[in-house]
């Protein structure tokens, strides 16, 4: 097998390290793309849909499988969030897997962010989605004014924030793995 090929089966299989959930129309060209350069950029393995996936990939079948498989979520809730299905639909799979979660709450308030019930969704879905927005909307994180911030400082921010992180991680799993080996 030749270096690329090498390469590319190495960079299909490894898992993500930190899925990127957003709502494309508000932060895709500014806050998500910035973040998930600077994390790949320190050899990170961001998912972020529009520069992970490749045609032919099934939406759901490949997003369910980052979300199951990364170590962190980072979710940048903006105005028009709450209106997005997969915005609130990675949301949930995220909370409900129970991975640390780092919102930058990016020209909005968590206070303004609410379900909208515009019909497409069943009452399952909807409980779903609100259950884990109120999660969300409780947890501590960023928060930056695209009119008054500086770019670079928030994705620097969550980049140190998802690197801290994913080093706790990391030490909470070799000290598990440590007392399992003297357990047994």
């Amino acid at each position: 097998m030749n270096m690329l090929a090498r390469r590319m089966v190495n960079k299909v299989s490894r898992p993500c390290d930190v899925f990127i959930n957003h709502r494309g129309i508000d932060t895709k060209r500014t806050v998500a793309s910035l973040l998930y350069d600077h994390l790949a950029r320190l050899n990170l393995h961001p998912f972020l849909d529009n520069k992970t996936m490749k045609p032919g990939d099934k939406l759901f079948e490949k997003i369910n499988g980052a979300i199951g498989s990364c170590k962190i979520g980072v979710a940048v809730f903006s105005p028009r969030y709450c209106e997005s299905y997969f915005c609130l639909h990675e949301l949930a799979l995220i909370m409900e897997s129970k991975k640390k979660v780092i919102p930058i709450f990016c020209d909005v308030k968590p206070s303004k962010l609410q379900i909208v019930d515009n019909g497409s969704c069943t009452p399952t879905e909807l409980q779903r989605f609100s259950r884990a927005l109120e999660e969300a909307k409780y947890t501590v994180g960023l928060t930056f004014d695209s009119y008054k911030g500086n770019w670079s400082d928030v994705v620097t921010s969550a980049a140190d924030i998802v690197i801290e992180s994913l080093i706790e991680l990391e030490e909470e799993q070799q000290m598990a793995l440590r007392n399992a080996q003297i357990s047994a």
